[in-house]
């Protein structure tokens, strides 16, 4: 369980609506967990490794929530500490509403999925705005030097919580890697059934010798 997330998540609003729908002495295992749940641990960060999207969730001025799907190559998120995480921000449709929202509330909340195994890890923190003029060798970090797009900004989050989500509702997909690799054993093996097939089709259409000589 995660201290860390119950103290940023569960505000009196959150506890009132837990105790009127009967989850309120459930959850109350997460503010009593002595683990406040921080630091990115070795399976987080291979989990974040090996993810090539997120959702990330930030906040306008006037208080309206704003979600933003990021892609990349996989791995284009990357783990710099235990506490900090970052990504190149690629060129987009230039509306710039999530770096407008975090230059005035630096809030964010991210959102990382593995459907193909039900997975789900999200993480709090607290995000800022760095560019080559002002730290040159943390855009170099943060680039992707065989992905094809223009990178205008690094975002660089602070880690305040992590939590991972149990897998419900979760409906399994997969990406055309994951198909193909899943598949290939599969191929392998009709390849290799067409194979015998088509040899030994031929040697069975061959006249035999024997045949030969009781037509003379």
């Amino acid at each position: 369980m995660s201290r860390a997330f119950a103290d940023i998540s569960f505000t009196p609003s959150v506890k009132a609506a837990q105790t009127r729908y009967g989850s309120r002495e459930n959850n109350r295992g997460f503010e009593l967990a002595e683990d406040p749940r921080n630091e990115l641990q070795d399976h987080e960060v291979e989990f974040i490794a090996s993810r090539d999207s997120f959702y990330q969730a930030t906040v306008s001025e006037s208080g309206w929530p704003y979600v933003q799907h990021r892609g990349g190559p996989a791995g284009f998120l990357r783990v710099l500490d235990a506490r900090t995480i970052g990504y190149a921000d690629f060129r987009g449709n230039r509306q710039y509403l999530s770096v407008g929202n975090l230059n005035a509330n630096d809030r964010v909340s991210l959102i990382l999925m593995d459907y193909a195994n039900r997975r789900r890890l999200k993480l709090w923190g607290r995000a800022r705005i760095v560019h080559e003029a002002d730290a040159p060798e943390l855009i170099v970090q943060l680039e992707v030097p065989s992905y094809r797009a223009r990178v205008e900004r690094g975002v660089l989050i602070h880690v305040e919580a992590i939590e991972w989500n149990c897998p419900q509702h979760i409906t399994p997909r997969f990406t055309q890697a994951e198909v193909n690799a899943a598949a290939a054993p599969l191929l392998a093996e009709l390849n290799a059934l067409r194979a015998f097939a088509e040899t030994h089709g031929r040697v069975a259409a061959a006249p035999s010798a024997s045949n030969d000589t009781a037509k003379e």
